[in-house]
């Protein structure tokens, strides 16, 4: 196990300098610079800052300079957030991604796993099709969809909640919902599944016939074996709903990392979208 994780660790470094590389490249070739939106720049100021950042050396010294800093572990400075550091910015917007993601995977289970073995009980009935239709429209209403119309419904039509930010408990809600949605949709139906394979095995039947109630069945006998394929999916869901939140925090107006790498690639913040990117590659 130790020279299995090993290998990977050493097949890991490789990748990550190429996708830093293609990363570096890609935002080179975007037009303007994260400068050029400064409406009280002047262009000594911008030749100035330029320079500062390295920025008024050729591409290929700007790759060597940064790679080198890169290779010791200095993601380098932001260039929009001044006397910022990338890895400060990351290490501060993590967390609040970590807390979505652990709301989002909440309210994912909870009403995943409940919606699949309700419909699981009575296959081909209105307990069925009810809530695996809810599911088939949440696979099909994206997140930025469904973000817009939770706001629409509870934030602006109900004012249960606030339409955006990340200060009290009630601000999580929204988010929660719409990131945690749907992914409930992919739990329900693998939940679903999972306990109808279940019912059909011969010791189920055994259970039933030795006089065990309906619930002890369901969940002394048929819950473990049917959470199983809900706690496979657990792992890469969880990967996802923590780094995987861009256009949810950017609805919402939430600190996270996910808009923080929107709003860096817009001001071509070559640093923080390269650091950015190189914390999701090593999820």
């Amino acid at each position: 196990m130790l020279r299995f994780i090993f290998r990977r660790l050493l097949q890991t470094i490789p990748v990550l300098l190429i996708i830093a590389t293609m990363t570096f490249f890609l935002m080179k070739l975007a037009p303007g610079g994260p400068f050029d939106t400064e409406k009280a720049t002047t262009p000594e100021i911008k030749k100035q800052l330029e320079a500062h950042y390295g920025l008024d050396k050729s591409v290929w010294a700007q790759y060597g300079d940064y790679m080198i800093k890169l290779v010791q572990g200095d993601l380098g400075p932001s260039f929009k957030y001044a006397g910022w550091e990338v890895t400060e910015l990351i290490a501060g917007a993590f967390p609040v991604s970590l807390e979505l993601g652990c709301y989002a995977l909440a309210v994912a289970l909870t009403i995943g796993m409940i919606m699949g073995f309700v419909a699981a009980l009575r296959p081909n009935s209105a307990t069925d099709y009810v809530p695996m239709s809810l599911a088939t429209l949440g696979i099909c209403l994206p997140t930025f969809v469904m973000g817009p119309l939770l706001i629409l419904l509870f934030g602006i039509t109900l004012g249960w909640f606030n339409s955006s930010g990340w200060f009290f408990m009630s601000d999580r809600v929204l988010p929660a919902l719409t990131l945690g949605g749907y992914y409930a949709a992919y739990t329900s139906r693998i939940a679903r599944t999972g306990m109808m394979e279940i019912l059909s095995q011969d010791f189920i039947r055994t259970a039933r016939a030795k006089g065990a109630s309906e619930w002890r069945v369901i969940f002394k006998h048929a819950f473990k074996g049917a959470i199983q394929p809900v706690v496979t999916l657990t792992a890469p869901v969880t990967a996802s709903m923590v780094t995987g939140s861009f256009i949810v925090e950017k609805i919402f107006d939430i600190p996270g990392m996910g808009r923080f790498f929107v709003t860096a690639a817009f001001n071509r913040d070559l640093t923080l979208v390269v650091g950015l990117v190189l914390f999701y590659a090593t999820r």
